[in-house]
């Protein structure tokens, strides 16, 4: 067993356990629950996931590479939604407000 990555937390080494999963991977989360001792404990305690299997290290370490390299969006300007005029976080594509769906009417926010 050889560890992978160390996350920043929980959700983030659930969600690449979850990829290595789907790709056939055999992998586990250590560490997680020592993040709720972190007040007696130093502050760089973040969970760990490791490959179960020595051999697939190389392959885990190219799935890890993917999977950040499709965590990483394009920063994407705040918008203006076109049926409501509401103002929308550039990370949404639909507007709190109505539910309409971000098309190219919509303008971009100052």
């Amino acid at each position: 067993m050889k560890p992978l990555y160390e996350a920043r937390d929980r959700i983030e080494a659930q969600l690449l356990l979850d990829y290595l999963e789907r790709h056939l991977l055999e992998a586990v989360i250590l560490g997680d629950h020592l993040a709720g001792a972190a007040g007696g404990l130093p502050a760089d305690i973040y969970p760990t996931v490791w490959i179960l299997d020595d051999e697939s290290l190389e392959r885990g370490r190219e799935l890890l590479a993917r999977f950040q390299a499709d965590s990483v969006r394009p920063d994407t300007p705040d918008w203006t939604c076109a049926c409501c005029a509401a103002q929308v976080e550039g990370d949404f594509d639909v507007c709190w407000r109505c539910g309409h769906v971000r098309s190219d009417t919509d303008t971009a926010s100052p």
